[in-house]
This record gives C-alpha cells, structure tokens and sequence, in this order.
C-alpha cells in the first residue's frame, strides 16, 4: 500500500495553526506573523508535503465550481435535490460537484480538507446530515469557503440556510390522521444523527399531545429512509397484539415498504390500515393506494439554496470587509391527501 500524502491538516496540526493560516502561507498571502510563517514552512519541510499547485494557481480567481456534499446512499431525494441545484448553477455559469462522504468517518475533516483546497471550491451546499456536521463546516469556515446548509436541525446566526419546518408539517399529517378518529398511530423514524428523523417524530408527537394522547413506545419503530430498513418495523407493527391502525413512515419510500407488508398480509387498505409518507416523491403516486403525504418542495429547496450561496459569493467579491448577509428561508409545505388515508374501521 502506497503511504499516504501528508495534507494540510497535518501541517497545520504539526505547525500549530488553523488550516486558513495554513493556507495564506502556501498562497503568500498577508496578515500572517514572522514567526507563524517560519512554522509553518518548517512543518511543511519536515512532512515534506507537497501543496497542488494547480488549485494555487487559481487562488484569488473564481474556479466557477460549486459542491454539493451529502453523506446518505442516493436515492429519489438526493437526486431531486441534485436536479434543483443543477439548473440554478447553470442559468448562473457555475459547475456541480457531487461528492458523498461517510459522515461518521474519523476521516471527515481530511477528506472535506482535500476537497475544498485540491479543486479551489467557491461555495458548498450541505444537506442533511452532513448539514449539521460541526467537523465539516469547520473546516469549510476555516478554509474561508462560503456554504449554505439545506434542513438543518437549528438555524445558525453564522450559516445561511433553506429548509421547510418539518415539524410543523408531521405535525400537520398527524392531525389529519387523528381528524379521521385514528388514536393509535404507529410511527417509523427515519436515520439516527439525521435532523429530519427528530424534527418529524417531534411533530408526530406534538399532534398527538393536542389530543391529549403520548406516543407509545411499543408502536415506535427504528428505519433508515430507505424501502427495506421500514419492512421488518411494519411487520412487527402489523404483528402485535393490538396492532396500530394507522402507520406514519417519515418518508415515502419507507411508507411504500408498509404498503408492500400489508399487501402481503392481506389487508384491504385504507380500511384496515391508514398509511401515509412525507416529502412527496413521484413514487408516492405510483403506489396503491396512492399515499397521502407532505409535500416538501425539494427541487425548490435546492434552487433556493445555490440561489442564496450564488448571492453570497457576488457580495464576497465586492466587498471584503462588509459580513456578508446571513439568510434564512423557510418555504412553505402541503399537505396531499390520497386514498391511502381513512377512518379506521371499527373492532
């Protein structure tokens, strides 16, 4: 195995400095002490490490290109969110960069680091979870890189950020649920560490407590966002003895994995179970019954976002000394009712 290329995290962690200090030193850059300079460029000698002098070549310069960093395994959210940021680049002359990162990786900050230095980033977009990942946007604040984070768990006085209030929108689903005489609501998380998987179950539970119920941990269940992680939490769900007769899947595709196990085990839906998704993908019209849902406009998300990091690189060149403006958008949810969804029938 060839041995690995020392980066400029390990210089700055040999010199003692920020990898931006770091930075200003290999680009000559001002506002770096003497003393720091010498320590860093004794740090560098001794890793001999060898900076990508293609990336500074084109420092000062506009690279034109903009990452969109994400750390889940694809699929229809993703790829809509990829569409959205796609075309807003291109009506603006900027390129998309895709990169997946294991987020939980004891590398996170390496990988970003290389990333954001070899190829001369001018901004990032972040979703979730990556978005809310302290190590990487320390080292995008570090590097001076401009980001914008897409569904964040909190907003951020220091960050721009685009999002729904998802909350506010499980909430609003469970209420339709609740409104049709369901009390007893099963409910499928999405990943751990995601701020979608809390914000929802938070609303899941917040329209329960209007109706003076608690949620039931029995008739919780563990998924991942993904069609199989929801089948062995539906069937056991739909195997108790007092099984729920309505399920909340926290997105679609799970939701479409609750469908397939009550179709197998016979029952007619919606009369014996209720089930609904969140986000309304193309896949939530596609199923039978077709799923009532959330619509989160993701496209639109996305488009927001390069719309605010393109505003934000525009102001960083006319002014570097004036902060640039920190912005919040929250754009309005749906609630799409289908025929997945009904009174439940009587016991």
């Amino acid at each position: 195995m060839a041995e690995r290329k020392p980066t400029i995290i390990d210089v700055a962690r040999a010199a003692g400095a920020s990898i931006k200090t770091v930075s200003r030193v290999m680009n000559n850059e001002r506002y770096v002490s003497a003393e720091t300079r010498e320590r860093v460029m004794k740090a560098m000698a001794e890793l001999q490490f060898q900076p990508n002098r293609s990336a500074q070549s084109l420092k000062g310069d506009r690279s034109y290109l903009i990452a969109h960093i994400y750390g889940d395994p694809g699929g229809p959210y993703t790829g809509e969110i990829q569409m959205g940021l796609l075309n807003r680049c291109r009506q603006q002359g900027y390129h998309l960069l895709i990169e997946e990162i294991d987020y939980s990786g004891g590398d996170v900050q390496e990988r970003v680091s290389k990333l954001v230095h070899q190829l001369n980033l001018d901004g990032v977009v972040l979703t979730a979870p990556v978005t809310d990942n302290e190590a990487v946007m320390q080292v995008l604040d570090e590097a001076g890189v401009p980001y914008i984070r897409v569904t964040p768990a909190t907003e951020s006085p220091s960050a721009s950020s685009v999002r729904i209030d998802e909350r506010a929108a499980a909430a609003d689903l469970t209420l339709h649920l609740l409104a049709f005489g369901h009390r007893r609501i099963g409910f499928i998380k999405g990943r751990a560490n995601h701020a979608g998987t809390d914000l929802r179950y938070g609303g899941y539970c917040d329209a329960l407590r209007e109706y003076g119920l608690e949620p039931e941990p029995e008739i919780v269940e563990q998924g991942g966002f993904t069609y199989r992680s929801a089948l062995a939490g539906a069937r056991r769900l739909l195997s108790l003895a007092d099984p729920p007769t309505a399920i909340f899947a926290s997105n679609d595709e799970m939701a479409a994995g609750v469908l397939s196990v009550a179709h197998d085990r016979g029952l007619s839906l919606p009369s014996d179970l209720s089930v609904v998704g969140f986000d309304d993908i193309q896949l939530s019209e596609m199923v039978w019954p077709p799923l009532t849902t959330v619509r989160q406009p993701i496209q639109e998300m996305a488009d927001a976002a390069a719309e605010v990091l393109i505003d934000l690189l525009a102001h960083r060149r006319q002014s570097d000394t004036v902060p640039p403006p920190i912005a919040h958008r929250v754009l309005p949810h749906k609630l799409v009712i289908r025929r997945s969804t009904a009174p439940p029938a009587k016991r």
